[in-house]
């Protein structure tokens, strides 16, 4: 398997530096393209894969990540997405647990650092498949290309299309996967000795690391693919894999994910023909990423890419360009008279096409477009072909070596910088989601999270505009128009609110949290009738739904129908126990029906729950003081305040709580405090004005005694 040294290695244009100094440069350089993501937030995915994902508590059982899929969802379900990735989640949960909570920093850190040791293995990864396998004296590989490899590794870590991996914390998976795929490659070709004996045991560490490597993404598993060896070998090899893919697909529950038209519109085309031209269509503008990575997008579903439909369309000529290249490059690695370029060229495109292949649509249909962070992997490939490229132009054109040097390095200036500016705009979502409108103006999910994004800070106006652009874009967006009927809600657009709903639900029959928002439009237009029936679908399509049983709680309130609405508020204490709008519902309603007993039991156990809630403090404490237990009621009273102190009605109830109790300096005092922080209270102002009449009463009176 042995090379000798690779002829256009010393045209390269860079010094030739020991093993140890070419690892520390390229993790630098890695470091330096992404270091500013460092203090980044949680952005897109993030929020489900992280935030939202309970897999991460330390409360939850640890053997919860191995029956749950990515994203925290049991791999039995029908809404699973079938990402089995433990060993990536359990990095973020030692995150979680070494940062004691949520805080991204720690995670962004470590994402950084694995691409920075991911860059420098390259070189011996690269060094393999361009000089093959040789040792010195001492049994240790030796490193045929170190200019040509250290190149390639350079290009890997500066890399643009990186950004995504590496700045967007559930890129982790791609790199825990490359990591291993690394790890399991170099292990293999331990199996070889310098006597080119085979040895079993490091072909079973191999396996295991590509065991690992699946284990933190599906691709992983690719690595078998690209190792070398004789038929014994590929023999454990092909066992090894066949295993891991029975015990992958029975871990799946025997059947793969779900996934709409929206998500790869080119799986649902009229026939296999369409198919197949835009899935290469698709394939061409994965290799132009690689090529130019300056057009970069966080999504490009939805209307980003559309459909080739006609062999009219003038975008079949990149398909065609893409084809030409990639078998003029075969050609090369089949049929080159130089042994080097044949190894070199094929298992650059080995590399560059094997790693893709579950991406590809060829074997299953997959829930995506294009996907920058599937690409981590295959641009090694290209970037060791290009370090070819550019190591052979230098050795035939070696009067231009300056000029090609100069080529070079702006190369590389070029990457780093956008790399940069990319990993800039994965800081925040604002930034993330407002830098694809450039890239994907018909993408109607970015202007969707743009209005989200927007919405979430509060800039309701701007929302609705990017909201409405969603649904033009995508007319059945049914979570753009859910979110657009809850901002023109809350705006009192009632009447154009309930259209988009009422359509939201038409087109997707089982959109639970549609149907509640219908509800409650419909409570506010004071249609009773038909909100309790969106209330019960909800909860139809979605049994435990506590924030639906607590609006359908209100609907009975104002309804009078006390009794239903305290049982539709129990059952979202049960479902959800620290649902404090549903106790402090229940605590209010049975004061105001006059069921004070009752009241003080309900707000007590809701402290136990809830045992700093101070809406619950305040309501409780008002039940307590008609009850005439003053002293609990005044307790109750005062932690509410400690909590919120600026709380106008607590201080006000306070002080008709010390006006009935006789303590009428403590009731003047907090009357004032009341209408300083609310002139405007209801009834503070008419009491506060009554107990200075009342204190002028006895002031005069104790006048009288004293004469």
């Amino acid at each position: 398997m042995a090379l000798t040294e690779v002829y256009w290695d010393h045209h390269i244009p860079l010094p030739k530096l020991a093993p140890v100094q070419a690892k520390v440069t390229v993790a630098l350089v890695a470091l330096l393209c992404f270091i500013n993501s460092y203090d980044g937030d949680f952005v897109f995915d993030d929020s489900e894969a992280i935030v939202n994902n309970k897999d991460l508590r330390p409360a939850t059982p640890l053997n919860n990540i191995w029956s749950n899929d990515f994203w925290g969802t049991n791999l039995s379900s029908n809404s699973s997405h079938k990402s089995y990735r433990p060993l990536t989640v359990l990095t973020f949960r030692l995150n979680y647990l070494v940062a004691g909570g949520l805080h991204p920093v720690g995670f962004h850190v470590l994402n950084i650092i694995l691409h920075a040791v991911i860059s420098a293995l390259m070189i011996d990864v690269f060094a393999v498949l361009i000089g093959g396998l040789a040792y010195d004296e001492k049994g240790r590989i030796l490193n045929h290309a170190p200019k040509t490899s250290l190149l390639a590794a350079i290009f890997f870590a500066a890399h643009p299309v990186h950004t995504e991996s590496v700045a967007g914390i559930v890129g982790r998976a791609d790199l825990l996967c490359a990591l291993f795929f690394q790890l399991s490659f170099l292990t293999y070709c331990k199996a070889f000795n310098k006597d080119d004996r085979f040895s079993l045991q490091w072909v079973v560490v191999s396996l295991l690391l590509c065991a690992a490597a699946m284990l933190c993404k599906e691709q992983g598993i690719t690595v078998l693919l690209v190792r070398m060896g004789l038929l014994t070998r590929l023999g454990l090899m092909g066992l090894g894999g066949l295993l891991m893919l029975y015990a992958r697909w029975r871990i799946m529950g025997t059947g793969p994910p779900a996934f709409t038209e929206v998500d790869n519109p080119a799986s649902f085309a009229e026939n296999i023909i369409l198919r197949i031209v835009n899935y290469n269509y698709y394939y061409s503008l994965n290799a132009w990423l690689l090529l130019c990575p300056w057009w970069l997008c966080f999504d490009w579903s939805m209307g980003c890419v559309p459909l080739i439909k006609s062999a009219t369309d003038w975008r079949i000529v990149w398909l065609l360009l893409l084809w030409c290249i990639l078998v003029g490059l075969i050609s090369q690695a089949l049929c080159s008279q130089d042994s080097q370029r044949r190894r070199t060229l094929t298992l650059g495109l080995v590399l560059l096409v094997v790693p893709f292949l579950p991406a590809s649509n060829i074997f299953f249909r997959v829930g995506f477009v294009i996907a920058e962070r599937v690409l981590y992997l295959s641009s090694a490939g290209y970037c060791l072909l290009l370090a070819y490229s550019l190591g052979h132009c230098c050795c035939r054109w070696s009067k231009y070596r300056k000029l090609l040097c100069v080529m070079v390095l702006a190369l590389l200036c070029v990457y780093v910088v956008r790399c940069a500016l990319r990993s800039h705009q994965w800081r925040s979502e604002q930034s993330l989601f407002t830098s694809a409108l450039s890239v994907c103006p018909l993408n109607a999910k970015v202007h969707y999270n743009v209005g989200k994004n927007l919405a979430d800070r509060g800039n309701t106006t701007p929302a609705i505009t990017y909201y409405r652009e969603a649904v033009r874009l995508h007319p059945t967006y049914v979570h753009a128009m859910n979110n657009l009927g809850n901002i023109l809600k809350e705006k009192n657009e009632l009447v154009e609110a309930e259209q988009l709903l009422s359509k939201a639900v038409s087109i997707q029959p089982d959109f639970a949290a549609a149907w509640m928002n219908l509800g409650i439009v419909q409570n506010s237009l004071q249609k009773f009738e038909e909100a309790e029936k969106s209330y019960w679908n909800a909860i139809r399509f979605r049994r435990k739904y506590p924030d639906c049983y607590y609006n359908l709680g209100r609907l009975y309130a104002d309804q009078n129908r006390h009794l239903d609405a305290l049982n539709a508020w129990r059952n979202a204490t049960v479902l959800k126990p620290d649902h404090s709008l549903a106790w402090n519902n229940m605590v209010i309603l049975l004061d105001n029906t006059g069921n004070l007993g009752q009241a003080e039991l309900i707000g007590r156990e809701a402290l136990r729950v809830l045992p700093n809630d101070h809406t619950i403090m305040f309501s409780l404490a008002n039940v307590l003081g008609k009850l005439q237990k003053y002293e609990e009621s005044e307790g109750f009273f005062l932690h509410a305040l400690r909590i919120n102190p600026n709380a106008a009605s607590c201080h006000g109830n306070l002080a008709v709580l010390y006006h009935r109790w006789g303590k009428l300096e403590l009731a003047k005092k907090h009357y004032e405090l009341s209408l300083k922080l609310d002139p405007e209270a209801p009834g503070t102002r008419d009491n506060y004005n009554m107990l200075r009449r009342k204190l002028d009463q006895l002031k005069r009176k104790r006048g009288e005694r004293k004469m």
